[in-house]
């Protein structure tokens, strides 16, 4: 008989392949072991054996077979449940990846291959200084976008070269306590407010970071120079379930790079994923805004969002300023940023001065006391399936999130006709400032659906408060938010950009300019104008935005692009409990959409703001929601893994935990536990 002590001391033979660079050196070991020695004692054993004088400290165990890291190195091989048939790797943790960025550099540098994706992330965004990394994620190219890029490159005669920045000497990446780059709290960099370039102040501590003033240049400043032929090779969504194609690849946040079967040296995408930008501020962000407004204008140009012709020719006019205007960093740079300097300066005085004096306390006392309404001349429109619509025009007030419209402004102060419930609603712009058309198209949540109603607005002025209101009345504020004026001038500012008229100037101008229009326009408008057509009527839209600095317009461009129906969706195709069709679900900041997957028009709307809990049965891989008033809905995912809304729902719901309050730490364990699931 065999006691237990002497059962449990019987040791057996374990397989260690080596991942090192000497070739001259065996790479495969096989130790004797037992179940009781734990994890760090096996790399001191594997290491004595191996006698190669190097540093070791990066190295760690990853098991093939079960694909995962054994990184705690105080559990015993008998915890980790590793036996004799186990084929363990011992392997750096820090390995080169190749990532394509938003403004379609590539850069390459040492990402670990065994944090969690978010943590991953977090440490690639303070080599590349970009600011709130959680609101990036790495991003795996479709299988069917790549094969149409394969067809292309078999096409084409001349092998393609790909430029690519290098960062493999990054301190802040090899996985070492030295220099954080370019990111520090203690010394964050400083850029050009007008430019985006570094300031003179912090150009002489570049020398310490794998970014240096050059390289931090092409991050920091859009290179708008890609050929026509080249865009023409983009991926180009056509409907809604190609858009939901875009999406499926999000690596899992909770896992690391090798757990996804990510290997050294691959290309992934480094993209916004979560589309509330927290925070921006030109001093510290060129890289960030520049980024952001890089995937916002490729965004357009694939037209993965739809935009009107009159939205198309601003978003040209804005990009076009780096062809015409050719502001570079000169001396009138370098003269702009001193008096930019002095605004704020002032602008900090003025700002302190208010808020000493209290500001007026009569006002504030009545916003907090009377809500504002709206009561103006509009006129109702109702679509009708059968007949033309039906123009009326009507007496409407907004009053807190509702809209009520009466006869006449005599009436009013009876019963209305009909009162609007615009919380929850969806709102589109319906706009056309050159034939002076300002609409505002309301989808109401009603049992069986949405409710589709048009207001139509006499002027902008008008269409400003209108709109601004419908917006906050649709998330649940009211005029009295302090968001409500600020609304109004972002919509108005926008529409004075949109208000061009065709001057000689522009049309003997657009003959000397040296333009490519099929860079600044998505395909549809190339092939709808010639390139002179397109070229004058760029520069008539160019006049309302010449006076701006680059810096300036990069973020008009992205604040117009917030304004676009569309901005922020992610789309995938989902089949609802109880549907025996598939349809699409839209994830954004605040809010889920099922859309008809034929006609794209949106039957729901769920707001996160009224979700009282959601979860996932990973049995079934189904996510099911309950919301306030006894609503609930499960559906399972058929374009991605369910994983991946999960993330999206708990993502948004954790950054809308940040304020300006915090400091630049995040919660991290409160993101996963958001995030993550049980599975």
């Amino acid at each position: 008989m065999i006691s237990s002590s002497d059962y449990g001391s019987h040791s057996w033979e374990l397989l260690l392949t080596v991942d090192h660079q000497h070739e001259e050196v065996q790479k495969e070991f096989l130790l004797q072991v037992t179940g009781d020695l734990h994890v760090g004692g096996l790399m001191l054993k594997l290491v004595e054996q191996i006698n190669i004088s190097q540093d070791w400290s990066d190295y760690a165990f990853w098991w093939e077979q079960k694909k995962c890291w054994l990184l705690k190195t105080h559990w015993t091989l008998d915890k980790c449940g590793v036996q004799a048939d186990a084929k363990l790797l011992f392997t750096t943790q820090h390995k080169m990846l190749r990532l394509r960025l938003p403004n379609m550099k590539t850069v390459r540098l040492k990402v670990s291959f065994s944090s969690m994706v978010f943590r991953a992330v977090s440490d690639i965004c303070k080599v590349l200084n970009i600011r709130r990394s959680e609101e990036l994620s790495l991003l795996k190219q479709s299988e069917d976008t790549l094969k149409k890029k394969k067809k292309k490159d078999k096409n084409s005669k001349e092998p393609l070269t790909e430029d690519i920045l290098n960062l493999c000497n990054s301190p802040g990446s090899s996985g070492l306590s030295g220099s954080p780059g370019l990111y520090s709290k203690t010394m964050t960099p400083t850029y050009d407010p007008v430019s985006g370039t570094p300031a003179s102040s912090t150009i002489t501590w570049f020398s310490d970071s794998p970014l240096t003033e050059q390289n931090c240049s092409i991050l920091a400043i859009s290179h708008p120079n890609y050929s026509p032929e080249a865009l023409a090779e983009m991926y180009q969504p056509r409907t809604l379930a190609d858009k939901a194609k875009l999406n499926a690849g999000w690596l899992d946040s909770s896992r690391s790079l090798m757990e996804q079967g990510i290997l050294e040296d691959d290309q992934l995408l480094l993209r916004f994923k979560y589309y509330t930008f927290f925070d921006l501020n030109p001093k510290y962000d060129a890289v960030r805004i520049n980024q952001i407004y890089e995937q916002a204008r490729w965004a357009i140009l694939s037209e993965e969002i739809d935009c009107t012709e009159e939205e198309m020719l601003i978003f040209a006019a804005l990009q076009a300023k780096y062809h015409i205007s050719k502001l570079s960093l000169s001396s009138e740079a370098q003269d702009f940023t001193c008096e930019s300097e002095v605004d704020e300066v002032e602008a900090a005085l003025s700002n302190l001065e208010v808020t000493l004096e209290g500001g007026n306390t009569n006002n504030i006392l009545e916003d907090i006391t009377d809500i504002p309404k709206l009561a103006d001349n509009l006129k109702l429109i109702r679509p009708r399936k059968l007949s033309l619509k039906a123009i009326k025009p009507y007496w409407f007030v907004f009053r807190d999130t509702s809209v009520s419209y009466f006869k006449n402004k005599e009436s009013a102060q009876g019963e209305p006709i009909e009162k609007l419930n615009l919380k929850g609603c969806e709102v589109v712009p319906d706009v056309n400032v050159a034939a002076k058309k300002f609409g505002i198209k309301l989808l109401i949540p009603v049992a069986d659906g949405m409710n589709e109603v048009y207001l139509r607005c006499d002027d902008e002025n008008q269409y400003a408060r209108w709109m601004a209101a419908c917006v906050l009345a649709s998330k649940g504020k009211t005029m009295a938010d302090s968001s409500y004026h600020p609304e109004v001038n972002k919509i108005l500012s926008f529409l004075k950009m949109k208000n061009w008229t065709m001057s000689s100037q522009a049309v003997s101008d657009s003959e000397s300019i040296d333009m490519k229009p099929e860079c600044l326009v998505s395909l549809r408008y190339t092939k709808k104008y010639k390139s002179k057509q397109l070229i004058a009527r760029i520069l008539e839209a160019h006049q309302n935005v010449s006076q701006m600095t680059l810096v300036e317009a990069k973020l008009r461009f992205i604040q117009a692009w917030q304004s676009l129906p569309e901005f922020g969706l992610s789309y995938y195709i989902v089949r609802f409990k109880g549907i025996k069709k598939d349809d699409v679900l839209g994830v954004s900041y605040n809010r889920l959409i099922r859309i008809d997957m034929a006609t794209g028009d949106p039957i729901t709307t769920w707001r996160f703001s009224n979700m009282k809990q959601w979860n996932v049965n990973w049995e079934i891989r189904q996510v099911a929601i309950e919301f306030d008033q006894n609503v609930s809905i499960a559906f399972t995912c058929r374009s991605a893994d369910c994983k991946i809304i999960h993330e999206y729902i708990g993502g948004y719901i954790f950054l809308s935990t940040r304020s300006k309050d915090q400091n630049e730490a995040l919660d991290e364990d409160l993101f996963h536990k958001l995030t993550g699931g049980q599975e």
